[in-house]
């Protein structure tokens, strides 16, 4: 056998052992499962709903719920809030890919998902809101 088979065989061997990406969605579902909350997440999914603007203590923000995907989100739909005036306006439509990172927070409902923007006071780990090429923060 050649060299250059040998080599090629031994990276497809190791490869094949190496341990598939983690699902980030898993983080979420485990997170909801405990009934932990203050936890820094990422979770990609599509958007069931969008739930519309509303004034709150720290601003406008628009909210939607996000159908987590894959096997490590075993299904869950949690609701994602960002704050417009930080990031802008951000149009999300049902069926829309999302990536979100932000801070999760526990209800049984499937939970939320919020500072998905950075903080302008810089007291908090800042997130992002990514819709199709657009990051916002």
């Amino acid at each position: 056998m050649s060299r250059r088979f040998v080599g090629f065989a031994l990276t497809v061997a190791l490869a094949a052992c190496a341990p598939a990406a983690a699902d980030p969605n898993a983080a979420v579902y485990d997170a909801w499962r405990a009934q932990r909350s203050r936890l820094e997440v990422t979770a990609r999914g599509d958007v069931a709903r969008d739930l519309g603007l509303r004034r709150g203590p720290s601003g406008l923000h628009e909210g939607f719920l996000l159908h987590l995907r894959g096997a490590g989100g075993h299904g869950l739909t949690v609701r994602v809030e960002t704050n417009v005036d930080i990031t802008g306006p951000v149009a999300v439509h049902a069926g829309d890919a999302v990536e979100v990172r932000g801070e999760y927070v526990y209800d049984a409902r499937g939970g939320l998902i919020h500072y998905t923007h950075h903080d302008p006071r810089l007291r908090h780990p800042g997130g992002y809101l990514r819709v199709g090429d657009r990051t916002f923060q």
